[in-house]
């Protein structure tokens, strides 16, 4: 069990349907069944009351964006099942994850049109943790986030650090084509307002660990099995052929 300390940022508000839908549905309890790494920032755990007649897995689920233009993104905007992973570049178990398991599911339900992947930037890590996350999303402008998503999660990335040098190495790595552009959209406004929106999302629910997931809105702890994917994935695809 993973042990967390208090967030030391000032508590946002929060809509009461979606804070009790985290406490509802469990997602404080990836907090609980998370790998033994340490965070450096959790969110406060929210204590309001629903409002009358809200549907906390529905509103989970509607976190999904679907946008056609997500460049952090992969699958078809309509696929019946959306993967939303909160995770960390300096995250050891969000790299296990896209080392070993998420290729497996692009390969089975990505491209298939089953599955949508949307990640979102939940730097925990501290200033190199958001540094890479803006370097992801800039890389992401020149339709290269998958390569630098990969590069960075490769065996021993993370060991090299992700100061600027280094990031630009992993940019070049992915074949980032314009690396003034790369730098410029890197440091800029629009890179800083992407994670906070991000992030904001994930402290909103009540994500306090990384990686953690939402599979149509029901989430899954930490860098699990292939088969705990594929079975929620399974089961989330026949709830929307049903209907629900």
């Amino acid at each position: 069990m993973s042990t967390s300390r208090k967030s030391t940022r000032k508590p946002l508000l929060y809509a009461a349907g979606v804070a009790l839908a985290a406490l509802t549905l469990g997602i404080v309890s990836w907090q609980a069944t998370a790998p033994a790494e340490k965070h450096r920032e959790t969110s406060s755990a929210a204590s309001a009351e629903a409002t009358p007649g809200s549907d906390p897995a529905a509103e989970l689920k509607a976190l999904a964006r679907r946008e056609a233009g997500d460049k952090l993104a992969v699958g078809r905007t309509d696929a019946p099942v959306v993967l939303i992973e909160y995770s960390d570049f300096k995250c050891g178990y969000c790299a296990k994850f896209a080392r070993d398991t998420e290729p497996e599911l692009v390969k089975k339900y990505v491209a298939d049109g089953t599955l949508r992947i949307e990640w979102r930037s939940f730097p925990i890590f501290g200033a190199e943790s958001e540094a890479a996350a803006k370097a992801a999303w800039a890389a992401g402008q020149q339709d290269r986030f998958t390569a630098f998503h990969a590069a960075a999660y490769a065996e021993g990335a993370k060991a090299k650090g992700f100061g600027e040098d280094r990031l630009v190495e992993l940019a070049r790595e992915a074949g980032v084509p314009d690396l003034d552009r790369f730098k410029a959209d890197m440091a800029g406004e629009q890179a800083a307002a992407a994670l906070r929106r991000d992030r904001e999302e994930g402290y909103r629910i009540g994500v306090q660990s990384t990686p953690s997931f939402l599979v149509n809105g029901q989430p899954i702890a930490g860098a699990q099995p292939l088969g705990a994917f594929t079975t929620a994935i399974a089961r989330a695809e026949a709830q929307a052929k049903a209907g629900r």
